[in-house]
């Protein structure tokens, strides 16, 4: 006869999973000897190994005597029913995993497939982190308000990456991401972004195939303003050559001075 130590030894298991089982009613607990001491017999140890085989496998404690006296087919149905439960898990956590790893990579669970696929792009071209970060942190507040839109407005995105010009334009704000409200160069960066709104046929349109709240529009030209330190002085030379806004880009009339 075994102690509960001796027991859990050829078990592969502790004393105090022992006891656990003990406590579900899945082990029956033997009565004490005369020296106080609970004794187990070899089919203590058999079926302990079971009830261990079955928890290792991930089968809930709460289903274990269940399956212990179940009969063959019954036994095979459960096995598939938390099989499948455990494929449910798995992909949960892989999906979990994924998700983290994309955190570690700077970018955020609340944007989805395509504009991660667009940020990615930026960070091709070379762009300044701190540029890319802006464009994350913008993209998610306008996720969060146009989530049906943001197929499309990606894809819109992705096309204006083609256009040398617009590489150009966002390279210049590359240029420019430390520069100070006074740096002479600003007023030139300012012309060629002007010249680039004025090229666009979709520059300044009264149509806005996406509105967004006025609120949420000052929020994210705010985005741009923080992120860099010229940003509001490049907007203030932008407007007085004609044209207004940063988020929502709209002109105001003929170029001044």
């Amino acid at each position: 006869m075994l102690t509960i130590g001796q027991l859990a030894t050829y078990a592969g298991v502790t004393p105090r999973a022992v006891r656990l089982y003990h406590q579900k009613g899945l082990l029956p607990e033997p009565e004490r000897d005369v020296s106080g001491y609970r004794r187990y017999g070899a089919d203590a140890v058999v079926e302990l190994i079971r009830i261990r085989a079955l928890a290792d496998a991930g089968v809930p404690l709460a289903r274990v005597r269940e399956l212990l006296a179940a009969d063959e087919a019954t036994f095979a149905a459960a096995v598939d029913d938390i099989d499948r439960r455990l494929r449910r898990e798995i992909a949960q956590k892989q999906e979990h995993r994924r998700r983290m790893a994309r955190l570690a990579a700077g970018d955020s669970l609340a944007l989805p497939a395509e504009a991660v696929a667009y940020l990615d792009r930026l960070r091709s071209l070379g762009l300044h982190d701190r540029m890319v970060d802006a464009e994350r942190d913008a993209w998610i507040l306008v996720a969060a308000q146009l989530p049906e839109h943001m197929g499309l407005l990606m894809d819109i995105k992705q096309a204006q990456l083609d256009d040398p010009d617009v590489v150009r334009m966002y390279r210049d704000l590359w240029d420019i991401v430390d520069w100070t409200p006074d740096d002479p160069r600003l007023p030139a960066v300012a012309d060629r972004l002007v010249a680039i709104f004025e090229a666009s046929p979709d520059s300044g349109s009264s149509e806005d195939d996406f509105p967004l709240a006025p609120e949420l529009v000052a929020l994210l030209d705010r985005v741009f303003i923080d992120s860099v330190p010229c940003g509001a002085a490049l907007m203030r030379l932008i407007h007085q050559k004609g044209w207004t806004g940063w988020t929502r880009l709209q002109r105001v009339g003929a170029q001044v001075g």
